[in-house]
């Protein structure tokens, strides 16, 4: 398993959302990048977005928490066996996630080749 601090880690999440498109990232409102240990139902999901996808939006108000999408650093760092498949999965995730924002279903994301 990888080991990495977490300030490291961040910085790589950061690396990763610089690397992606800017169509993809222009329409995300409200919506919230963490990265936790891990998972609080310990179970071995990478990511999780959490909250109301554009889809959804109509039932979404003024003044709702931001949205939030969640990388978990073990479950990442225990699934990759070097930097630069961690580099690569972190990508993958966030791309992931940011497609569920955009309301693209699982079935969808994994045709796409994106999970």
């Amino acid at each position: 398993m990888l080991d990495m601090p977490h300030e490291e880690f961040e910085a790589l999440v950061a690396d990763g959302l610089d690397s992606l498109h800017n169509d993809m990232l222009e329409q995300l409102d409200n919506v919230i990048f963490l990265v936790e240990d891990h998972p609080e139902d310990g179970s071995d999901i990478l990511g999780v977005y959490e909250g109301f996808s554009l889809a959804e939006r109509n039932v979404y108000g003024y003044g709702e928490e931001p949205d939030r999408i969640i990388l978990f650093r073990s479950n990442l760092l225990a699934h990759c066996e070097d930097h630069a498949e961690l580099v690569h999965e972190i990508r993958v995730t966030l791309i992931h996630e940011i497609a569920h924002f955009y309301g693209i279903s699982e079935e969808r994301i994994h045709e796409l080749g994106w999970g």
